[in-house]
């Protein structure tokens, strides 16, 4: 039987909501960049969003630890760890595009047993507590029925960046000839909601790290979907990610010849 997590999944959503509402109201703002890279942005905001909710998680729970996209909080042997995306889809938020969330994961003893989405623009919160009912907004939601990769949608990732170079391209213009749609949100945590909320069917990414999916993953799992994630070191933080409504054949779409 599981602990009652139900009072951590309050504090997750009062976190949520609480870096949400700031980052809706900073929306149309100047930005300032901290770091801009090649393929990405680091935005003060995205420190000042995790500072909001590490603020309010440690209020609520002293003992626990912030495991963050901008760095850690707390006590980092803590039983009770908070894995934090303060702004999932940084490029999309700096850029004007609505498409973004904060993610909030909570890891027991190593376990995934929480996770809070919520996209402050949109005013959607995906939720879970492992073995209960994933919600949106207070409703239940599932993954689709779909079967067949011709009716399916799909993320793709296939940037150069990331490792996947020439493989990564071939994947996407080889899993696209077999689907109805491609769509790219540029946010992982987002996708993953949306498969389990039966909008999407499949994501499949070449380089991804924890913060990214950690929260969505529970919401995935309990509404029916699967996760792979294949770290590529021992601290498990970067891999690559496949995710589906556990229905369609991914495995076989993603077979090529060399």
């Amino acid at each position: 039987m599981n602990p009652d997590y139900s009072a951590y999944m309050q504090a997750a959503r009062h976190a949520a909501q609480l870096a949400g509402a700031f980052l809706r109201e900073q929306f149309h703002s100047v930005k300032q960049v901290d770091e801009a890279l090649l393929h990405d942005i680091k935005l003060r905001l995205d420190k000042e969003s995790q500072a909001l909710i590490a603020g309010s998680l440690l209020a609520a729970f002293p003992q626990s630890c912030i495991l963050g996209e901008e760095g850690n909080d707390g006590n980092a042997s803590a039983e009770y760890q908070w894995i934090v995306d303060p702004i999932d889809g940084t490029v999309n938020y700096f850029y004007g595009i609505p498409i973004f969330c904060v993610s909030i994961a909570l890891q027991h003893r190593g376990r995934l047993v929480l996770g809070c989405v919520y996209d402050p623009m949109q005013q959607e919160c995906f939720e879970a507590i492992v073995g209960c009912q994933p919600l949106l907004n207070g409703a239940p939601i599932s993954v689709s029925a779909r079967t067949e990769m011709r009716e399916a949608v799909v993320f793709i990732g296939h940037g150069t960046h990331d490792g996947s170079g020439e493989a990564g391209i071939r994947r996407f213009a080889h899993l696209s000839r077999q689907v109805r749609k491609i769509r790219i949100l540029g946010s992982a945590a987002l996708t993953l909601c949306y498969i389990a909320a039966g909008r999407f069917d499949a994501y499949v990414e070449g380089r991804i790290c924890l913060w990214d999916f950690a929260a969505a993953r529970v919401i995935l799992e309990a509404a029916g979907g699967k996760l792979e994630f294949e770290p590529f070191g021992d601290d498990g933080i970067k891999g690559s990610i496949m995710a589906w409504n556990g229905r369609i054949p991914l495995y076989e779409a993603l077979q090529m010849e060399d």
